[in-house]
């Protein structure tokens, strides 16, 4: 499990990005690098990375469930993701 200070800061990097979202895309707009220069440099969306919502783990990450593969494991084993179960044929 992740440390609590990593998944606060993947938090506080998220709503860093969408507050400047605007203001960035203004900026590369009008051509002003010097002023997204001065922008935080958290504010850009290339520093996020995805994390299991649930433990916080950076690897292994699958987008469709937002969910490590060691997590997304063992919940579907014990059948709490609706359609997804073990194959066998």
């Amino acid at each position: 499990m992740a440390k609590e200070s990593m998944k606060a800061r993947e938090r506080k990097r998220a709503r860093m990005v969408e507050k400047y979202a605007a203001k960035r895309k203004a900026l590369k707009e009008a051509g002003d690098w010097e002023g997204l220069q001065k922008l935080p440099a958290n504010s850009s969306p290339v520093r996020l990375h995805n994390r299991c919502k649930l433990t916080g783990r950076p690897r292994g990450y699958m987008r469709v469930f937002g969910l490590s593969r060691v997590t997304f494991r063992e919940m579907a084993n014990q059948g709490l993701i609706p359609g997804v179960r073990k194959a066998s044929w």
